[in-house]
């Protein structure tokens, strides 16, 4: 394949964004299943919404917990050894909740399983791949490869619900162990770890770069994220890109994804109409997240979420005031999937900017783990919200509202002119 690209002067880093992008889209299918499983879970085995919503807050905040370990780690071995290991746990876990009974069991296998598993493989793998592989258009990888995972989440629900509804949650969980295991033989046959590894510089490079020095040792390993997190709180940007990603993931993954079927079915919408609600959000996410990742390399990133996190909480906050009817949804959907996760690529090249490309990955994962412990939060509150007052719209309202006042606190990150210097990229 390198000497097939080479003769068309392709540079291997666009093979590597082609593996990567479509296993963070089947991984992002096990991301999305939890959205169909709340009510069949319900009906089959007397769970109410808090304690499956506890489950599924659980494998949130592991997936964010790990973010960081993960970029150390794909440092360490590889990220095709990361990424071999993390399908891995993801299929055993799925597999395994075909035969659960007890809550526990649901606890155990979303909430750590395959919190683990899909922690690995979500946007610290794309920061990583485009900070190692691209020196320019790396704003558009990142785009890309967002796109994909947060897309894929919302495409492969209408498929899910359908099979749910006709055959049951297990018949469509088993797809989702197919497509990954697709996944898995296509990451064993493209991906490769870095530009060196194939002979070739960096995408925008001349020189081929030489692979950093490696840290030995299961301890060392661990502790490496701990001390870049402590290097990376001493800067301001840091806590600011912490905060907003922590109301960024409130208002996503650990509300509309987790809650939306059961939302909509509030007021009289099916599963599978729920679900193609979720899959135009997916889709004009899509041209959102790579039109941002475009325009992130041409404008000030600062500005860009500001807008971002403002219209978003706009929709938000329009959402308890719709009649749910067809058309009232459709501008939803336009106005939130264009910024879904539109933040994503900004955030990332503030990162990159500030921290360095050895540490890029590691302090977006730090700060992806504020992302999915806002996620967590909303996931659990709105399940409760559900529970004690039958309605989901205090949580709708409350992450509108946070949504604006993370567009006024991203003004508060300096221009890059005046940026603080940078983390030190030391092993």
């Amino acid at each position: 394949m390198t000497r097939l690209l080479a003769r068309h002067q392709i540079h291997y880093g666009w093979a590597v964004v082609g593996c990567t992008f479509l296993t963070m889209l089947a991984t992002a299918a096990a991301m999305g299943a939890p959205g169909i499983m709340l009510e069949p879970l319900q009906r089959e085995f007397g769970w109410s919404n808090a304690d499956i919503s506890a489950a599924m807050a659980i494998r949130l905040a592991v997936f964010g917990l790990m973010a960081p370990f993960a970029a150390a780690f794909m440092n360490r071995f590889g990220i095709r050894r990361v990424v071999f290991a993390a399908i891995a746990m993801i299929v055993a876990g799925i597999a395994g909740s075909l035969f659960m009974t007890e809550l526990w069991h649901l606890v155990a296998l979303w909430g750590i399983v395959i919190g683990f598993g899909t922690g690995m493989t979500a946007l610290v793998l794309g920061a990583t791949v485009a900070a190692r592989w691209f020196s320019e258009r790396r704003g558009l990888v990142i785009g890309l490869l967002t796109a994909s995972n947060a897309t894929g989440q919302l495409v492969f629900l209408p498929i899910l619900a359908s099979l749910s509804e006709r055959f049951g949650w297990r018949p469509a969980l088993v797809l989702v162990v197919t497509v990954l295991l697709l996944a898995l033989a296509l990451v064993g046959f493209v991906m490769r770890d870095r530009p060196s590894d194939v002979g070739l510089p960096p995408y925008g490079e001349a020189a081929v770069l030489p692979e950093p020095p490696q840290v030995h040792g299961m301890k060392e390993l661990l502790r490496t994220p701990l001390l870049v997190l402590a290097e990376a709180a001493r800067s301001h940007t840091f806590w600011v890109l912490f905060l907003t990603f922590f109301i960024c993931g409130f208002s996503t993954n650990g509300l509309i994804q987790t809650h939306w079927i059961t939302l909509c079915g509030d007021f009289g919408i099916t599963p599978v109409g729920a679900a193609g609600a979720l899959a135009v959000i997916g889709l004009f996410d899509l041209v959102g997240t790579i039109g941002s990742g475009w325009l992130s390399d041409r404008f000030d990133n600062r500005r860009l979420l500001f807008w971002y996190y403002g219209l978003r909480g706009l929709s938000l906050l329009y959402l308890p005031f719709s009649d749910f009817s067809f058309y009232s949804l459709g501008l939803f959907a336009v106005f939130y999937g264009l910024d879904w996760v539109a933040t994503v690529p900004p955030t990332v090249r503030l990162v990159a900017e500030r921290f360095g490309r050895e540490k890029a990955g590691m302090v977006f994962g730090w700060v992806f783990t504020a992302h999915q412990l806002g996620a967590a939060s909303a996931a659990m509150g709105a399940g409760v919200s559900r529970t004690e007052f039958a309605s989901y719209m205090p949580a709708i309202t409350i992450a509108g509202t946070l949504c604006l006042l993370a567009a006024l606190l991203i003004l508060s990150v300096s221009r890059p002119s005046e940026a603080e210097p940078k983390v030190p990229a030391t092993a």
